[in-house]
């Protein structure tokens, strides 16, 4: 059977809100440090690139660290459910 187009649009549909999902923690994190940090730096005066790029690495690797596990489980339940749509086709 060939994959109708609302199949492949759908496909399509889920692969972009699972990369949204699954890139959502770690661009929230950068963006919270990097305002805080960038806060910082305003009230101090203080110009400094590395100050803006050591905090937000720190806290990405906390954060991908920490939520590794769910990102795992959401890839394997994402996969599984391709899977299962791409056997229907055929």
């Amino acid at each position: 059977m060939i994959p109708e187009v609302q199949d492949i649009i759908d496909v399509a549909k889920d692969l972009l809100w699972t990369c949204l999902i699954l890139s959502l923690p770690t661009l929230l994190t950068a963006l919270v440090v990097g305002v805080i940090v960038s806060l910082m730096q305003t009230v101090t005066s203080i110009q400094e690139m590395t100050l803006t790029f050591v905090p937000k690495l720190a806290a990405v690797v906390l954060v991908v660290s920490l939520s590794l596990p769910w990102l795992i489980d959401f890839i394997a339940a994402y996969y599984e459910n391709c899977m299962a749509m791409f056997s229907s086709f055929y």
